[in-house]
């Protein structure tokens, strides 16, 4: 039988999914707008943890709020906002989208949409500094500035919440349709 767990006020998917489909429950996805477009909740509402703002959360009518991330992280967090706000019968969807869809159950996907912003920054990163690794023991130590210049960038992205490649990856024309400012958000790159 599907329990809660009120000490971590998380909801299993189960009972998530059987409070939404009797329309006890209104879905919260907190994930930013491009993986939101890749794979989604049917009928969860976007409220991207970025421009997390407790007043933009849709009226619950009565009904709990169950929130959901990608793994639950960021679903935490937004549901220590909404209590601190003054919401009540929040609850975090265990294991975000992951666990729901390792329950078995659906997801609207567009496998057309771009991978994450912050996915497209692993790649990038983890590219450059491979190949720089690699000329640097081959052919110059000079080339230890590309990991360098690199490795400066995530510390400057995970002091400051901003993000200059996402930035720049966001006006690449296959991220054309999020066009809005990035940041990597206090999870870094979890996402």
């Amino acid at each position: 039988m599907s329990q809660i767990q009120a000490s971590t006020n998380e909801v299993d998917a189960a009972t998530a999914r059987g409070w939404v489909d009797r329309g006890e429950a209104v879905l919260i996805d907190v994930r930013e707008a491009d993986e939101h477009a890749r794979e989604h909740i049917a009928g969860s509402k976007l409220v991207a943890l970025s421009g997390f703002d407790p007043a933009k959360i849709p009226a619950a009518n009565g009904s709990r709020i169950v929130v959901h991330c990608k793994s639950g992280r960021r679903g935490a967090e937004a549901c220590g906002r909404l209590a601190a706000a003054g919401y009540r019968d929040v609850l975090n969807l265990k294991g975000g989208i992951e666990g729901w869809k390792a329950a078995g159950y659906p997801v609207v996907a567009d496998a057309r949409m771009p991978i994450s912003i912050m996915r497209q920054v692993q790649v990038v990163v983890g590219a450059v500094v491979l190949v720089g690794s690699v000329l640097a023991a081959m052919v110059s130590p000079w080339f230890l500035v590309l990991t360098g210049f690199f490795g400066a960038g995530l510390l400057f992205a995970g002091a400051t919440g901003t993000c200059g490649l996402a930035a720049v990856l966001g006006w690449m024309p296959w991220n054309r349709v999020f066009r809005t400012s990035v940041t990597c958000g206090r999870d870094g790159m979890s996402r």
